[in-house]
């Protein structure tokens, strides 16, 4: 479970791999864009409509991108909105570049 630090702009322990695994999947990574494609808040309801899948798979796939970190999802009565976390995203893909040319 994602747990914040106290540095923006860095990842909490083992964040990056919780990260990694909840974008290997091409339809989590497509909720994931379709959120940050909305700017602000995606309702839940839009993701349902988008999607040809039940509401309990988007539901788990948001679950998932929450608990790595990436989202931000907050009730509003019957509603869910969620929005992507920028420092999170950015933060992780900075990681990724160090890891993946040996940087420091």
């Amino acid at each position: 479970m994602y747990v914040p630090t106290d540095q923006p702009g860095h990842l909490a322990p083992g964040q990056f791999e919780r990260i990694a695994k909840a974008l290997s999947d091409p339809r989590r990574f497509a909720v994931l864009e379709k959120i940050a494609a909305a700017e602000c808040e995606c309702p839940y309801q839009s993701l349902c409509a988008h999607f040809p899948v039940s509401k309990a798979t988007i539901s788990h796939h948001l679950k998932e991108l929450v608990q790595a970190g990436l989202v931000d999802s907050e009730r509003d009565g019957q509603f869910v909105n969620a929005r992507v976390r920028p420092g999170v995203v950015e933060a992780y893909a900075a990681e990724l570049i160090r890891r993946a040319t040996g940087g420091e």
